[in-house]
């Protein structure tokens, strides 16, 4: 599978970013706030999809870019090992674990493709996935994500932007392959 290159990279996590939206806390958006958690008598917030909760060490309301890049490349795409990917695939998984945690986005690409759901990329997950078109394994994906999405709690009030963040994955997914 090829690696991805920087331009790439820097593509998805522009797409990202743009999903996520910037710096928002209780007190910034108190009628849509739904991230981050709420510390003693302080709101921690969350910018480009980065929660105070998961980066206590981190001021999140002036992070940067280039840090949320590298907290995205260090903590999600690597452990997705996304080497193993086509481009399609690998964008789709980056998406993913950003959403729900790189495990689960693991996790949910073998129950896919129908193999032990253990969240190791390994040689049985990636002898699996080479049975599968980068388009076809795009589709399966994002149809197990969203069959995963509707069994959460709070599928009730966080619906339509998750069915949007993986409507915009389906168009994507066809630029990407």
């Amino acid at each position: 599978m090829p690696a991805h290159s920087t331009a790439t990279v820097s593509k998805w996590l522009g797409r990202i970013f743009a999903h996520e939206g910037g710096y928002s806390s209780r007190e910034s958006d108190p009628g849509n706030w739904t991230g981050g958690e709420i510390g003693v008598g302080i709101c921690k917030g969350t910018k480009y999809g980065i929660s105070a909760s998961a980066y206590p060490e981190l001021d999140i309301e002036n992070l940067d870019l280039v840090k949320a890049a590298d907290i995205y490349i260090d903590d999600y795409l690597v452990p997705i090992k996304a080497h193993h990917f086509d481009n399609g695939v690998a964008y789709q998984m980056l998406d993913f674990a950003v959403h729900s945690g790189p495990g689960t986005a693991k996790r949910q690409l073998q129950e896919a493709i129908g193999v032990a759901a253990d969240g190791h990329i390994g040689p049985v997950t990636i002898a699996a996935m080479e049975q599968c078109s980068e388009a076809g394994l795009v589709m399966l994906l994002l149809a197990e994500r969203l069959d995963y999405l509707t069994r959460l709690s709070n599928w009730p009030t966080e619906s339509r932007g998750w069915a949007r963040r993986i409507s915009n994955n389906l168009r994507v997914g066809v630029k990407d392959l």
